[in-house]
């Protein structure tokens, strides 16, 4: 029998002091301590030079758990610890150190079963993360010491509910319940904690949620239903040779740091119709503003767009050209750093701390002078862009003018914005509701590569770029360095710990401007390509194609990945280019791909099975990565099962499945994928009950089905 106790709130920091050391194999002028404790902000820790005159030091308070960092010398060169626990490629190509503090109660393990619950670890805030209302679904979730709990049970308004562990860390688990809230009465809860004979009520008259008050988190609707595009400006097509640069670049010439193509918004506008029906519905350019740069993210005027890349008019009809046609923008801005010819920064560097514009940045000393950072704070020490002081009320004013012309005057949907997690969150805070207030339906998104939430919590973005998706796949499908357990995890761990609306809204990548090819990454394998982007277009989130990815295009890292869009590529006997036109085809026909829920349920070494469950139809995706056929048997979970009351069918190869009221045997071919989705609605254009493929697989055998989509109209 389980006896219960009431516990106060526990009442943990979360925090200690750990003694940073280092011994560079050089003299230095400088050390400091840069992670992911501090956004690897190469300034925020500098390190003192002990009496012995070799060893640097500092004590820096970090939270129990992982921690990445290096040590960066003299302000530019990135060191790993030659003593930390381990160094490893944190799946950018980046050799980071780890370091893992647990907390002191954690000395004997946790077992679950043994009676013994460790208060100090329980936590609980009636806010985002561990409380969420998405729609008429309300996610609480109490945090708890990892393998402590045989159980969690959150009661609501009287009402128990059991919770589930959704996702884990090093050394805490997470447990959810989903109930149902009407919005109509106030919410009341708390939690039952049980482990062997032991329980006890955490919270009991706690927490208190008001229906009046409580405003949650709403993200665009729009984005999950995206296909993005990501175009280099510079790099995508010519289509004016009038405001060409000086000494351009031939097209199909090697890229450098520094050269020009000359790709321009006309070029983008000759080829409205190939993105169209490729099925884009959203693009995203990096920065279109004028600069000494080619990527233009050091920007001398965020109002005005590159001549070499056309004018603020022109930039405005395309837009608006592409809004016609079903396609979105997302324009991108670098607010952390401008380049040195802006007028406020020139202004700072003639007029000195007399300058209306010293507030504007973070001058070290007077006289500041271009190019020599040591008068000035810039972007990772690189003198061509000076930081911006965001939260200078000036510069505030001005940064959201910036929002209301590309917004309210020209027309975009949505802003990325370049290295957010450097910009001060109380700038985010005070443009967010700027943002939403001339376009409720604008789509903030942010850059961080690592852990977003602290920009989740609904007072900042919307959403971040998925590269931890990405760092999932690099492994997995494209060097094989983890197997699909460890796969299935990495997915899992990210997508619960974001809020539902977010996950749903997440920019998965496996490209990028600042990252190699996908393609070139796998090697130049074109099966394991496809593979990663199945994956990526069948898994919660929007996925984005790198400009010339939906064509086979290759290239290492930065600045082999911009070159210049290979339109020769662009043809109708170009493979890839014909599987990812299906592949769109397949999420677009497949409401479940855009709104519903994912989850794993098979993964091993090789691959593995998840399924995505929406309101009206459903999908189950198997991955197979070896270079063998895998063959799944699976019996599908009874939400699926209903939706999929009349059969399942491969939305690539047409063969179709009885309805999954017993196990269907699925097999996949060598480093390969199969995409089993439900029948469109009767009412759709695409509905054709005729020329279905059959096939018979033991107890899974499959039938012809009068009800099934045909596959070529699927895939046309």
């Amino acid at each position: 029998m389980t006896t219960f106790a009431t516990l106060a709130i526990a009442q943990s920091l979360g925090f200690t002091k750990h003694h940073f050391s280092y011994v560079p194999k050089e003299p230095s002028t400088s050390v400091s301590v840069a992670g992911t404790f501090n956004d690897w902000n190469k300034d925020a820790h500098p390190m003192k030079l002990e009496s012995d005159g070799r060893t640097w030091s500092l004590d820096v308070d970090l939270k129990y758990g992982q921690t990445q960092y290096k040590f960066v010398r003299n302000g530019n060169e990135w060191i790993p610890d030659p003593k930390a626990e381990k160094n490893e490629d944190d799946g950018n190509g980046n050799i980071n150190s780890f370091l893992t503090i647990l907390p002191p109660e954690f000395a004997n393990p946790a077992k679950r079963g043994d009676g013994k619950i460790d208060t100090s670890s329980l936590e609980h805030k009636s806010s985002l993360p561990y409380f969420n209302v998405d729609g008429q679904d309300c996610y609480i979730t109490l945090r708890a010491r990892k393998s402590d709990l045989d159980l969690v049970v959150v009661v609501v308004n009287g009402k128990s509910t059991a919770a589930k562990v959704t996702t884990s860390n090093d050394i805490y688990e997470f447990h959810q319940a989903v109930v149902k809230w009407d919005r109509k009465q106030d919410i009341s809860y708390s939690f039952m904690a049980v482990d062997g004979h032991t329980g006890l009520t955490f919270g009991k008259g706690k927490y208190t949620v008001s229906a009046k008050s409580y405003k949650p988190f709403i993200v665009p609707a729009w984005v999950p239903r995206s296909v993005i595009y990501q175009i280099f400006p510079d790099r995508f097509e010519n289509g004016d040779s009038a405001n060409d640069p000086k000494n351009l670049t031939p097209w199909d010439g090697v890229p450098t740091y520094s050269n020009r193509f000359g790709g321009d918004a006309a070029g983008v506008t000759k080829r409205i119709s190939y993105l169209k029906d490729l099925g884009i519905s959203t693009v995203y350019y990096t920065p279109v503003f004028q600069s000494p740069s080619n990527h233009r993210y050091e920007a001398d005027s965020y109002l005005t767009v590159d001549p070499e890349f056309g004018t603020n008019t022109e930039f405005a009809k395309l837009t608006k050209d592409l809004r016609f046609n079903g396609i979105s923008t997302v324009m991108d801005f670098a607010f952390n750093h401008t380049s040195v010819r802006t007028a406020q920064f020139a202004d700072l560097v003639k007029k000195g701390s007399a300058s209306e514009f010293k507030d504007w940045y973070f001058p070290k000393s007077y006289p500041v002078i271009p190019g020599d950072s040591k008068t000035y704070e810039a972007w990772y020490g690189y003198p061509s862009m000076p930081k911006l002081n965001t939260i200078n009320p000036a510069t505030t004013a001005h940064l959201l003018k910036v929002c209301d012309y590309w917004l309210k005057d020209v027309g975009v949907q949505g802003m990325r914005l370049d290295v957010g997690n450097e910009v001060d969150q109380n700038f985010w805070r005070a443009m967010r509701p700027h943002v939403k207030s001339l376009n409720p339906n604008a789509w903030i998104l942010g850059e961080v590569w690592g852990d977003g939430n602290p920009w989740l919590q609904g007072d900042q973005w919307d959403s971040v770029m998925n590269y931890q998706f990405r760092e999932a796949a690099l492994r997995f499908v494209a060097k094989g360095t983890q197997d699909g357990t460890q796969f299935a995890s990495a997915l899992t761990r990210v997508n619960k710990s974001y809020p539902s609306q977010v996950s749903r809204n997440m920019m998965n990548l496996l490209s990028s401007h600042d990252t190699p090819r996908f393609l070139t990454e796998c090697g130049g394998d074109k099966d394991l390509a496809k593979l990663g982007a199945a994956l990526q277009f069948t898994w919660i989130g929007e996925p984005s194609i790198y400009y010339g990815e939906e064509l086979g295009m290759e290239g290492g890292k930065d600045p082999e990945n911009r070159r210049g869009m290979e339109w020769a590529k662009a043809t109708q006997d170009n493979d890839m280019l014909s599987f990812y036109k299906k592949l769109i085809r397949t999420r677009q026909r497949t409401d479940a791909f855009a709104t519903g829920k994912a989850e794993f349920i098979i993964s091993d070494k090789d691959g593995g099975v998840f399924t995505r469950e929406g309101q009206r139809d459903a999908a189950v995706v198997f991955f197979n990565r070896s270079t063998q056929p895998k063959q799944f048997q699976v019996r599908v979970p009874p939400p699926i099962a209903k939706l999929a009351n009349s059969g399942l069918f491969d939305a690539f190869t047409g063969t179709s499945y009885l309805a999954p009221d017993r196990p269907i045997t699925v097999t996949v071919k060598p480093k390969s994928f199969s995409i089993l989705v439900t029948p469109f609605s009767s009412n759709s254009s695409l509905s054709n009950p005729a020329g279905v493929k059959t096939s018979a697989s033991g107890r899974g055998s499959v039938q012809r089905r009068a009800n099934l989509t045909n596959r070529s109209q699927l895939i046309k």
